[in-house]
């Protein structure tokens, strides 16, 4: 895709926290309109709120270390007129604060956006109780939620901002460390759109369905792949719900083999999505990268997500059985 960073397989390119585009979206997102606020449970410099709280300190509320009045007070803000932006580590929100996510904000179709940061093993070093593995599926399970999973910071800043325009509650999936640069500020970036970042020379053999922070994973697996002569098209998939069936369909339809990657559950999240989406309308092989069924622990990011099977080798691996299985 002409539109991808050029440095993109590069050794040197450019590594900035997903969670910071967060920050400068909601900074520009509360320039915007004058009607974004912000609360945060403690974290506000871990989140990236900050930047708000700087340029808009009577706009900005520090709840505490108080995941559930968070929620709550945010809902009563959309309820007179204001678009709230809630933040905390996803393992807290919406991790602790699931049920007045659901019942005070969703219910009642609350204008508040919740982005859940430090979220999957990338952590590191805080474990597994801080690692959180199931957002996806306790958002994207609730009626009326758009859940967001940005591929980097760039494209984390263009989500912000369109979240902030976007009527209903809105779930957006933050990672802490630096990743790569894949996007440009001219990639193209639509709320509900997935987009194809990688097209090898000839058709594609098999399709693979990337989200957030790893992305930029599958397509290195992707280039890999190519050289060995399998031809792969890799999905940006930024937008979890609602979902691009299209998108997703044709992907199956020219390749009949579809391998998801997330850094996740395997069980309830993207490509449990993408799953339930082909299993209605074009059932394809499929295989799942992400976490199975398991607890996250200590270690550091890379090795956590090597040795949890969500690294390139694991999707190149992944894609060849499915290639060699046609």
């Amino acid at each position: 895709m002409s539109s991808l960073n050029p440095k993109v397989f590069d050794q040197d390119v450019e590594q900035v926290a997903i969670r910071t585009g967060f920050g400068e979206g909601f900074l520009l997102a509360g320039q915007e309109n004058p009607n974004v606020v912000g609360l945060c449970a403690d974290l506000t410099d871990s989140t990236k709120m900050n930047l708000f709280k700087e340029a808009f300190p009577d706009r900005f509320i520090e709840v505490g270390v108080a995941e559930q009045n968070l929620a709550s007070v945010a809902s009563g803000m959309a309820a007179m007129g204001k678009v709230p932006f809630i933040s905390s580590y996803a393992m807290f929100s919406p991790g602790r604060n699931w049920e007045q996510i659901r019942t005070t904000i969703c219910y009642n179709n609350a204008n508040v956006k919740i982005a859940g940061s430090h979220a999957g093993v990338s952590v590191g070093p805080d474990g597994g109780s801080h690692q959180a593995l199931e957002d996806l599926a306790l958002t994207r399970v609730v009626p009326r939620m758009t859940v967001i999973s940005p591929c980097d910071a760039i494209e984390a800043r263009k989500a912000t901002v369109a979240a902030a325009r976007l009527i209903g509650p809105t779930y957006i999936r933050l990672a802490r460390e630096k990743t790569p640069l894949i996007t440009t500020e001219e990639t193209p970036f639509d709320l509900g759109k997935a987009r194809i970042f990688y097209q090898g020379k000839k058709r594609a053999d098999v399709g693979i369905i990337a989200t957030g922070a790893l992305v930029h994973k599958a397509l290195l697996a992707a280039r890999e792949l190519e050289a060995d002569g399998i031809s792969t098209k890799v999905l940006n998939l930024s937008t979890i719900k609602p979902l691009d069936k299209e998108a997703v369909v044709s992907l199956a339809r020219e390749t009949q083999a579809i391998v998801t990657v997330e850094e996740h559950q395997i069980i309830g999240g993207m490509g449990s999505a993408v799953a339930e989406c082909l299993a209605r309308n074009y059932p394809v092989r499929m295989a799942f990268i992400g976490v199975h069924d398991r607890f996250g622990q200590s270690g550091k990011p890379e090795e956590l997500i090597d040795y949890y099977g969500m690294g390139t080798e694991s999707i190149i691996q992944a894609v060849r059985k499915l290639s060699e299985e046609e």
